[in-house]
């Protein structure tokens, strides 16, 4: 019976040394707050590391643009369903959202030296007025960015005053523009040079992608501002 007394308190000193350990394990250690015990609440699959989220700049481009450059980013209409769609530094200048589109061309008229939208116009290439076009690109001021974006029929109502004037803006492509072609272009007043920013896909029953359609383009990239416009 003397023996029960120390028994007794070896058996208490050997359970709050199991105690203490137990305790030490699920609480991750000293210090270490209470990773252990969170992770017995924790999905294995919730302690996956996400991807991280590919970073998109201005108009969704991949990379930023250089100082002193506009960043933009063109889809024209897909068949005669989806509208075009123009964006400048972040700023939809033209889209079926802003209900500013329209069958034709879909041009937007920028400041090339503060980026401002000066006016943006949907012109109907198979049933409107070709001379509307002309009075709105005639007058342009030296140094005035011309965003186009075709939507279903960009050309049968085209003639050659309206060819030759964007191609003094910089297009290759607006002299063999075509029924039902898709078209995106950039161009300038007073370029001296055909512009970079410009694609062009012919209306072939053979290559389209919609029945009666070529496919849409998109075009981004970072266009150069103007050192002066007047």
């Amino acid at each position: 019976m003397r023996l029960a007394g120390p028994l007794r308190i070896v058996a208490l000193v050997v359970t709050v040394g199991l105690t203490w350990i137990v305790i030490s394990i699920l609480l991750g250690g000293p210090g270490t707050g209470f990773p252990r015990i969170q992770q017995l609440f924790t999905s294995p699959g919730s302690s996956v590391t996400a991807e991280p989220r590919a970073r998109k700049y201005k108009c969704g481009l991949p990379q930023p643009c250089p100082e002193e450059h506009l960043a933009f980013r063109m889809v024209s209409g897909a068949a005669n369903v989806i509208g075009p769609k123009i964006c400048l530094e972040d700023k939809m200048l033209m889209s079926s959202v802003k209900d500013n589109v329209g069958r034709g061309l879909n041009i937007a008229l920028v400041n090339g030296v503060s980026g401002e939208l000066i006016e943006a116009r949907a012109f109907d290439m198979w049933a409107g007025d070709v001379n509307d076009l002309l009075k709105f690109i005639r007058p342009l001021h030296e140094g005035t960015l011309v965003f186009v974006a075709s939507y279903d029929d960009p050309a049968t109502k085209m003639n050659e005053e309206t060819r030759k004037l964007f191609g003094e803006l910089g297009s290759r492509n607006a002299k063999e523009l075509a029924f039902r072609d898709s078209w995106v272009f950039v161009g300038a007043k007073g370029v001296q040079n055909k512009s970079p920013f410009e694609q062009h896909v012919k209306n072939s029953k053979h290559t389209n992608k919609y029945e009666g359609w070529p496919e849409a383009l998109e075009m981004e990239g970072c266009i150069p501002r103007r050192s002066s416009a007047s």
